[in-house]
């Protein structure tokens, strides 16, 4: 199976979570698409019925909306069923690094409203430490990012990196910027995500932690599933 056959595969699995009735957070990213348009096709075939979705994204949002999903915000419904979105990395106790697609931190206040939150990754993705293959992305206000770079450094980064996007800082759906901040492997998610989250200017940064219930994993032998003990 090619990588995008793996991605549809994982996403309709995970898609398998989703009940009639259910509010349902609709994730961002490649993967996660997948389910997206899984779910969609469920409506249509009629084996899905009542369902409504908070997308993570402005993208996603689009999405939905051209496949004929019925959206509401999360002030209309601030507890959600099931979530399904993707993962940077994600480690034995299932703690995440999201982020890469810029969508954060509307993931992570998505996710902190969701009872099941569903994961789906490619075996690419798991790793024995967060932060060995892919780096923390921090969202952060624009005005004094200089002095906000300079703090995430203090935290052990080493390295930070204004997300760029046509050589112009890449902006949120929120209207913030994202500096990508490289550490040699995170033994205190907990405490490095405290030490971020304290920085003036930081909004809220990509550690996904004891947040996911449930990980959908694609691999060339087949789609397994991880949980939560």
């Amino acid at each position: 199976m090619t990588i995008d056959q793996l991605k549809r595969a994982t996403g309709h699995r995970a898609a398998e979570y989703v009940r009639s009735g259910m509010v349902v957070g609709l994730g961002s990213g490649s993967t996660a698409k997948y389910a997206t348009l899984r779910l969609a096709e469920r409506l249509r075939q009629g084996d899905l019925r009542d369902i409504v979705a908070v997308p993570t994204s402005d993208e996603t949002a689009r999405l939905a909306t051209a496949e004929g999903i019925p959206l509401v915000s999360l002030d209309e419904h601030p507890r959600i069923d099931v979530t399904i979105d993707g993962a940077d990395e994600v480690d034995p106790n299932l703690d995440l690094i999201k982020g890469l697609g810029g969508y954060l931190l509307r993931e992570k206040i998505v996710a902190a409203a969701t009872d099941t939150e569903v994961i789906v990754v490619d075996d690419s993705k798991l790793v024995e430490r967060l932060g060995t293959r892919s780096p923390v992305p921090v969202e952060v206000i624009r005005f004094g990012w200089h002095n906000t770079r300079r703090a995430l450094e203090a935290t052990g980064a080493v390295a930070t990196t204004l997300r760029l996007a046509d050589d112009k800082p890449y902006v949120t759906d929120e209207g913030n910027w994202i500096i990508d901040c490289s550490y040699d492997g995170i033994d205190d998610a907990i405490g490095l995500s405290q030490a971020i989250n304290a920085i003036p200017g930081v909004v809220e940064n990509g550690l996904f932690i004891g947040i996911a219930k449930i990980v959908v994993v694609a691999s060339v032998s087949g789609i397994s599933v991880l949980e939560r003990r």
